[in-house]
């Protein structure tokens, strides 16, 4: 089991920059995969941003060039550093890790923290 937990949403003109932080309760090194996903309302939630273990990531297009995702294993903490934000980033933002199992993998979700790209 592992607690994650979302911080450094809020609301931003456009343009402007947040980093979200996603604290892990325990040691993120046995996640095989961690990432970032977004809802917005009425919308199915979407993967924005991931990173596996060995430090591959993959990002939606509607992102690329103004996200990055980063991970710091000392802290146990995935990043979402997002720039040049936009009203469509608008959304709550998701974290999300894998762990393998040995029936397949088991995932577990943040609470969320809510984005909004507005002037």
């Amino acid at each position: 089991q592992v607690q994650l937990v979302e911080s450094g949403g809020g609301l931003v003109q456009p343009g402007g920059s947040l980093r979200l932080s996603c604290a892990a309760s325990r040691s993120i090194f046995s996640f095989y995969v961690m990432g970032w996903y977004r809802q917005a309302p009425g919308e199915q939630r979407e993967l924005v941003a991931a990173m596996t273990s060995l430090g591959n990531t993959n990002y939606a297009d509607s992102v690329k060039d103004r996200f990055t995702i980063s991970r710091d294993n000392a802290k146990n903490t995935l990043y979402l550093q997002m720039n040049s934000l936009k009203p469509e980033d608008t959304a709550v933002y998701y974290c999300k890790v894998s762990q393998r199992t040995d029936s397949g993998h088991m995932d577990y979700w943040g609470q969320g923290t809510q984005v909004t790209v507005s002037s």
